[in-house]
């Protein structure tokens, strides 16, 4: 997930709004159509919004992918990522003028599934391409499934990882003699690790995203150390805030001292983080796998590894991109085909995909020399198991209401401007209002 433009908001406020606001935008309009005008070859349309490192990677896969299927005639666009991106998808599905198969991050479906924006997949023919429920893990294909239908299959899940410098590390005593970074467990061990990297830089410790427009880092921070508590913001409908008021207020706590007491930068935003862990400035960084190609393209001395345990569970904040079938008035024929087969074929090829930094959902791909070969992009894959999504809610997902509004809250507690009590309070003010605020796109049906 490409993400190095974090401030992207856009409040969905109905259809008929969209429309007026001309946000239907490019490759919403035409009908399926069983084959390309004129070409004899079966047409194939394909959304997604993958740029940068993504993009490159997203590219060459469809180019391995037209070079091996000189009979399908796939177009394939590029959407601006975030919200933009899901207006248009949930317009072209509401009017059943959609493309054949499209990305979706799997926190979304929520808002689109239940609501006649999708159309779900035929496990007969995906079955027929190989791919089954067990390819996956058992809850990122629970989370695609909605009423007994699967409406998204997942592509990869993209965790919050820790990256180091291992220089820095190195100096600090953090290395084992394979040098790899000795495990943290723990509150204490974390802490004590940030303050050896600052004694070697004289700086802070740790860089991760603390401010921005729109930002989504502070949530994701929160929801990491929150997840590892095993409590859950929201009841299983999204219609109750379940949360745990005292392990609430003990990560806060602790994310209010990290820069409070000089263990993390205090202020930075999304690029600014990069560009500190880029300049050899601080030890650790705390930010998503997709920026490991930013780093190799650097040269920097770095690796990565999962999220500490700090809070009792090894869970960690995280997303995964999924395909989906955008709903189309009268989907079927050799389009459909088409459709079920490409997602086939992109799982089957997903080692490709893991350059990126995305850990494979299909768990064939995690065996295969190649994916294991990925340094250090395989040595985190263990976090497949214990990834903890977004609530099940219509308002949640990558770069939703959900983390925007509490981005901007936890923004506070990092740069010291509120306490983790108001912001604990203010938290479930935010909560209640989405709780409260009808969707877009209509009530379930």
């Amino acid at each position: 997930m490409q993400q190095t433009s974090p401030g992207r908001r856009s409040v969905l406020t109905g259809l008929g709004a969209l429309a007026a606001a001309g946000t239907l935008g490019v490759g919403a309009s035409g009908c399926a159509a069983p084959t390309g005008a004129g070409s004899g070859r079966t047409r194939l349309r394909y959304w997604h919004l993958f740029g940068g490192g993504d993009g490159v990677n997203m590219q060459a896969m469809l180019d391995a992918y037209r070079a091996s299927h000189p009979g399908i005639e796939l177009e394939a666009s590029t959407l601006q990522w975030g919200p933009p991106y899901y207006t248009k998808l949930g317009m072209a599905g509401a009017g059943g003028r959609a493309p054949e198969v499209a990305v979706l991050h799997l926190a979304r479906l929520p808002g689109f599934a239940p609501r006649r924006l999708l159309d779900p997949f035929d496990l007969g023919m995906l079955a027929d391409a190989g791919i089954s429920a067990e390819d996956f893990p058992e809850d990122l294909w629970r989370r695609g499934t909605v009423d007994g239908r699967q409406y998204a299959v997942p592509l990869d899940t993209h965790p919050a990882v820790l990256y180091h410098n291992t220089e820095i590390c190195e100096k600090a005593g953090l290395l084992d003699r394979d040098g790899q970074l000795k495990p943290i467990q723990g509150v204490k061990e974390f802490t004590d690790a940030l303050r050896a990297a600052k004694e070697v830089t004289g700086q802070p410790g740790l860089v991760t995203e603390t401010l921005g427009s729109n930002t989504t880092g502070p949530w994701q921070l929160f929801a990491t150390f929150y997840s590892q508590t095993g409590r859950s913001i929201l009841s299983p409908r999204a219609d109750r805030i379940t949360i745990d008021d005292t392990k609430a207020l003990e990560v806060l706590t602790f994310m209010q001292a990290l820069t409070a007491e000089g263990l993390a930068v205090r202020r930075v935003d999304y690029n600014g983080g990069i560009g500190v862990f880029s300049a050899g400035r601080t030890g650790f960084l705390i930010n998503g796998e997709w920026e490991v190609s930013t780093f190799k393209t650097t040269g920097l001395p770095f690796s990565m590894s999962r999220i500490p345990n700090l809070f009792g569970r090894a869970s960690v904040f995280a997303d995964s991109h999924t395909f989906v079938l955008p709903h189309q008035s009268g989907r079927g024929g050799a389009s459909n085909a088409a459709a079920h087969a490409f997602v086939a074929w992109m799982l089957g090829h997903s080692v490709d995909w893991a350059k990126g930094g995305h850990v494979p959902a299909y768990l064939p791909t995690l065996e295969e020399p190649g994916y294991l070969g990925l340094r250090p992009q395989s040595a985190y894959r263990s976090v497949i198991d214990e990834v903890a999504l977004d609530p099940e809610a219509w308002f949640s997902g990558s770069a939703s209401a959900l983390e925007l509004e509490l981005g901007a809250v936890f923004s506070g507690v990092l740069t010291g401007s509120r306490t983790p009590q108001n912001a604990l309070t203010e938290t479930r003010k935010r909560l209640r209002r989405l709780i409260d605020t009808p969707p877009p796109f209509g009530a379930a049906v």
